[in-house]
């Protein structure tokens, strides 16, 4: 079971919290915890046994934590999932495969395409595939199209796999940290559309890849993971490109496995993440 504990730091939260675990004959399998001195926050993950007396535990640890402490008690670790694509496969492929492996740490319950490219790749395993067309209609209509589909599964998480589409606020706002992003580069450089031609204009020498929680502002969210390889003069921006696909597919995979077993805290728009 994990219990995720986020509050206002004090004296002895450590000793309180595993008291409480202590007089419920929990035992403690792994703890981490972390403070943010300059904003005297206190977070903590802890895996311990499996206890049937969730919300006892929870008034329990209520009682000794500060006012307005966020805690989530998980005895459920696998989240439901929904993905989201445009035309790529490298990320989607990966996800299909280890949702099929039973690897992924989570069910993908569907997948929604703006375009029909992926469709194909869904059904060899086996996957709902959701076409919803933002050509010749509103946005509001787009988007209330996905959020139709989404609502159907009722998802922990929604996983935008490549899906070349801004979300409005409305429909960010409808699923709070909820969306994870894979963006192709090393955020804070080179945000919005065409990253890599970006990079290879500016001639760097590194490009990278950046999972994030979905926000109201452009790329900018709260970063889970990210990830560098080197390049030099002789890459073309299409060998960025090709390069890049490998980071992308690999970081997401990391950000996935982090936010599914309950690894990732949020706060003033960053992270604490227990790795």
């Amino acid at each position: 079971m994990i219990i995720v504990i986020q509050c206002v730091d004090q004296v002895g939260l450590v000793a309180s919290i595993t008291d409480v675990l202590a007089k419920a004959q929990l035992n403690i399998v792994s703890m981490r915890e972390h403070v943010d001195q300059a904003q005297n926050l206190f977070f903590m993950r802890l895996e311990v046994t499996h206890s049937n007396e969730r919300d006892t535990l929870e008034q329990k640890l209520r009682a000794i934590l500060p006012p307005d402490s966020i805690i989530n008690i998980n005895p459920l670790p696998n989240k439901k999932v929904v993905v989201m694509v445009t035309k790529e496969y490298h990320c989607l492929a990966d996800i299909l495969i280890r949702n099929y492996y039973g690897t992924l740490g989570a069910t993908v319950q569907a997948v929604i395409g703006n375009h029909a490219v992926l469709e194909d790749i869904c059904k060899r395993f086996d996957m709902p595939f959701f076409l919803a067309s933002h050509e010749q209609i509103s946005k509001d209509e787009f988007e209330g199209k996905i959020a139709a589909i989404i609502d159907q599964f009722e998802p922990d998480y929604i996983v935008l796999a490549k899906f070349m589409r801004i979300l409005s606020p409305a429909l960010v706002a409808k699923f709070p940290m909820r969306i994870v992003n894979i963006h192709h580069s090393f955020l804070p450089a080179f945000i919005g559309a065409s990253p890599y031609k970006q990079a290879f204009e500016r001639g760097v020498k590194l490009i990278g890849a950046t999972a994030h929680f979905v926000s109201n502002e452009l790329d900018e969210g709260p970063i889970i993971a990210q990830q560098i390889i080197s390049v030099n003069h002789s890459y073309t921006a299409g060998d960025m490109v090709k390069a890049g696909k490998e980071i992308e597919t690999a970081v997401l995979a990391t950000a996935l496995k982090l936010v599914f077993e309950d690894r990732v805290f949020v706060y003033k728009n960053k992270t604490v993440v227990f790795d």
